[in-house]
């Protein structure tokens, strides 16, 4: 019996139950199709995986988990950047009834020992054995850990933690190659994944995810999106969130589609271009990064800034008009179809390249897209269609369409799943993507359902059957990126050292969390002094070198965070927020959309540096 599955091959996707059952469909679907893409360093190009390749692969991973003989439902911890590692580790994890804990690569030490201690995650795999020492240096006690694996090795075994094994992958999986094993594959409402997210805590909470939340969610997706065998993901999320595990990881195995695993970042405009994706699954900072690279580019040019914002205009309307939002104008449709043949070729095709060429579906999650981006690269033809969800709804509610697009919405609920406006305009979810609940924590699972319902926390309305996002029913911030902070948590670990009277943390739809501090006079004085600036002098509290101090300061304070939600950038003043000055309430909290107006071209500055 073959080490990937222990049932039979479902006969097609509708019949499919488990994660385990899905790639192992696929595999008999389409061996021979590639699977993955990925860069090789040591050889200078990219190297492709069939489905059949990436399998026994996989299998080899089953092997070498099976001397723990771990009982079903144990956690496998996967800290690992995105690549053939991760997906066979999740793959061999699930077949072997297993669940799996994806965390961030680039999270902090102290948090991915706080969710190894609570997952009671019986197995790591990590890239580095350095990445180990400090998980460990935490000090959690983690008693149910017996196996750690890393990819690579740098250090000597004197310096590690003799707390558990750690071996190189090499070895862990070559140690175990003549084994042979018969695992037992799991059932549809066991755990498929325990996804950690911040929440409205500052510890993080476990999202219990079944099977079926998962399937669900995958087969809903496929049936708005269409993806097909000759398609082409590039990812570059990390697999630790839930957006791009169901939609860019699963949802490919489900169409039969190749993913391609962008090498960073940084490198990401190289890999557009050499991948040529057909479908991006993002959050809105990738586009906020394109935007403002051209807007610089454009500050050198008022002609070319002309012609730019001409060819959006034209575009935005003729998107408008596909979509049905914009009626009524045939001179000006007609004279628009003239301006695009000189507009497409000078500026939108341009544009175009510079995805690849060839994007057909351009999904935009985790955060809103503002109005400015979404109408520049809609109108110069960047398929964006953006979609509402969350960890907890595994994680997709709803989303627009290509050809079903309002962009000021978020779309409609995919099949299956419910929405309703609550008490406080609250969106609400049910559906069978909705989790079990929160690991270990029954109280926060009980608040978070109302009459059988998710409550999202973020108010809605609902129009035409598409859902609008007006705003959140809780002061939680949510980044560019799709990371979710609460503020007051960060904004009393800054406050606890005296030198911060007050601290106001913020960063909605921003690519990261800055901050405004008041700083105690005392402290002032002596920071200014020692920095040579003149502490009377209201210019210095704008001064790098000071900024630069205060940052380092409050990143000490906010150390046991996520490493997304420690501030990166300070704006610092002595004036107190005061019931007078209309900046706190009698209880003295602080009135955030007064501070928002308040220190508005601070932030501007901020970001836009």
């Amino acid at each position: 019996m073959s080490t990937s599955a222990q049932t039979a091959t479902p006969p097609d996707l509708s019949t499919v139950q488990t994660l385990a059952e899905l790639f192992a469909w696929r595999v008999a679907q389409t061996p021979e199709a590639e699977a993955y893409r990925q860069f090789d360093d040591a050889a200078g190009q990219w190297i492709s995986y069939s489905w059949q390749q990436t399998q026994e692969r996989v299998a080899g991973f089953i092997k070498a988990l099976s001397p723990l003989a771990l009982e079903h439902g144990s956690r496998i911890a996967i800290l690992l950047p995105n690549g053939l590692h991760a997906v066979c580790m999740d793959q061999a994890t699930q077949a072997c009834g297993f669940v799996p804990v994806p965390m961030h690569a680039l999270d902090n030490p102290a948090s991915i020992a706080y969710i190894l201690c609570d997952s009671d995650a019986s197995f790591l795999i990590a890239a580095t054995d350095q990445q180990w020492k400090e998980i460990a240096a935490a000090g959690l006690d983690l008693p149910a850990l017996r196996q750690v694996v890393v990819l690579q090795k740098t250090l000597d075994a004197a310096a590690l933690p003799a707390s558990c094994p750690v071996m190189h992958i090499d070895e862990w999986l070559s140690g175990a190659a003549h084994l042979q094993v018969n695992p037992k594959g799991p059932q549809a409402d066991d755990l498929a994944a325990l996804v950690y997210t911040s929440g409205t805590t500052g510890k993080p909470k476990g999202v219990m995810l079944t099977h079926t939340n998962v399937m669900s969610n995958v087969k809903a997706v496929v049936s708005r999106v269409s993806p097909v065998i000759t398609d082409v993901f590039l990812s570059f999320l990390p697999l630790s969130h839930t957006f791009e595990r169901t939609a860019g990881y699963y949802l490919p195995i489900a169409a039969g589609a190749c993913v391609a695993f962008s090498r960073s970042v940084k490198q990401l405009p190289q890999d557009l271009l050499e991948v040529r994706p057909t479908i991006l699954i993002s959050v809105p900072r990738i586009y906020e990064r394109v935007y403002g690279v051209i807007q610089t580019r454009l500050s050198a040019s008022a002609f070319q800034a002309s012609l730019f914002n001409m060819a959006i205009a034209t575009g935005w309307r003729r998107f408008s008009r596909s979509q049905g939002l914009l009626k009524g104008d045939g001179l000006t449709a007609f004279m628009d179809s003239l301006r695009w043949l000189v507009l497409e070729p000078l500026i939108a095709s341009k544009l175009k390249n510079q995805f690849g060429g060839r994007l057909r579906v351009a999904v935009s999650g985790g955060a809103a897209l503002s109005q400015a981006i979404s109408q520049c690269f809609l109108g110069l033809g960047i398929p964006i269609v953006q979609g509402y969800g969350m960890t907890e709804t595994a994680p997709v509610v709803a989303f627009n369409a290509p050809d079903d697009n309002d962009p000021a919405t978020v779309g409609r609920a995919v099949d299956g799943v419910e929405v309703r406006i609550g008490d406080n305009a609250e969106l609400q979810v049910r559906g069978p993507n909705v989790m079990r609940g929160y690991w270990k924590r029954e109280e926060d699972t009980t608040k978070t359902f109302i009459d059988g319902w998710l409550r999202t926390g973020d108010q809605a309305s609902i129009v035409a059957g598409r859902v609008r996002i007006l705003g959140r029913v809780k002061e939680i911030i949510v980044t560019s990126t799709g990371e979710k902070i609460a503020p007051v948590d960060l904004e009393l670990a800054i406050t606890n050292d005296a030198v911060f009277e007050q601290a106001y943390a913020f960063g909605e739809n921003s690519p990261f969390i800055a901050c405004a501090v008041v700083l105690s006079r005392v402290y002032w004085l002596e920071l200014a002094r020692s920095l040579g600036l003149n502490p009377g002098d209201k210019a210095s509290l704008k001064s790098p070198e000071a900024v630069a101090a205060v940052v380092k300061r409050i990143h000490g304070l906010t150390s046991n965070f996520p490493y997304y939600a420690q501030p990166r950038a300070a704006i610092l003043t002595l004036e107190p927020w005061t019931v007078e000055n209309t900046l706190i309430t009698p209880t003295l909290k602080l009135k955030r959309n007064n501070l928002l107006a308040y220190f508005e071209e601070d932030m501007k500055a901020i970001y836009k540096r």
